[in-house]
């Protein structure tokens, strides 16, 4: 799907996007809580997302990193954004189809009047709209809808908190995780010095290995496992220095858990 404009948006996002700001953000390292998992591209598929917490024994201890595309698609995208809300131990990656939501929500959830319809209601932002329908948006946007607006801005602010990336360290091994992939790739590049779009729009190749350590892990969402040549299956890819987490839950593959201490991989089957 065509990503909303830098032009249209870049500003909304510039001074909303706080937590993600490249020249205030510092490289975070995570310190080892009890257990820490990655889940990716939930899409709302809130049951399952429910059923692999417990599968897990998932406690407040614990951590979750969700690398983005909890919307969209799936039956329930809004209760898995207000789940994640109510809980501290879960930290959000940005995906680019959360962002859609966020750059649209924020255009059309204003209260629109004859003096301000124009800024609003653009031919632009209708277009990108009926395109976040068209690509599984639409029940996002109901759903969203139905909430006061109190609520309609604490959500917006959650989203314009998330991450960029996170990178994990653990057992001398580290792991660094953004949602899509990373645009204009360099090894030698730090992940801060990536721009907003870096890490929305690029699709990882999964045939090659991105950092020649050894100990360094790429792991994204976003690609279903499904689309990667040679693999071909709905379950988490591990090669070449890569994790690729989607594994199609909305689209009748299975929701997946890596475990960062144990580098297990949990399951369960999705819609």
């Amino acid at each position: 799907m065509k990503m909303p404009s830098k032009k249209d948006y870049g500003e909304t996002v510039r001074l909303r996007y706080g937590g993600i700001d490249k020249e205030k953000k510092n490289l975070r390292i995570s310190e080892a809580d009890d257990m820490r998992y990655i889940v990716s591209d939930i899409h709302g598929c809130y049951v399952q997302y429910q059923m692999l917490l417990k599968k897990i024994h998932f406690t407040e201890n614990d951590k979750l990193y969700v690398l983005g595309d909890v919307v969209d698609r799936g039956p329930e995208p809004i209760k898995v954004l207000q789940d994640m809300m109510r809980r501290r131990n879960v930290i959000f990656i940005l995906g680019n189809h959360d962002f859609i939501m966020y750059a649209l929500m924020t255009k059309l959830s204003a209260e629109i009047t004859s003096d301000n319809y124009d800024k609003h209601l653009k031919k632009e932002i209708l277009s990108e709209y009926n395109l976040w329908c068209q690509d599984g948006g639409q029940i996002t946007a109901e759903q969203f809808g139905k909430l006061n607006y109190s609520e309609k801005l604490d959500m917006l602010d959650y989203i314009a908190e998330a991450s960029l990336y996170e990178v994990i360290e653990n057992d001398g091994k580290e792991y660094r995780l953004v949602h899509a992939g990373l645009t204009n790739f360099s090894p030698d590049k730090d992940l801060n010095e990536y721009g907003l779009y870096d890490f929305l729009e690029e699709r990882v190749d999964y045939s090659k290995r991105y950092y020649p350590d050894e100990t360094v892990f790429l792991v994204t969402g976003h690609t279903p496992t499904i689309l990667i040549k040679g693999w071909e299956k709905p379950e988490v890819y591990r090669e070449n220095g890569h994790i690729a987490m989607d594994c199609s839950c909305a689209a009748g593959g299975k929701l997946a858990a890596f475990c960062i201490e144990t580098e297990e991989v949990i399951y369960v089957n999705g819609i």
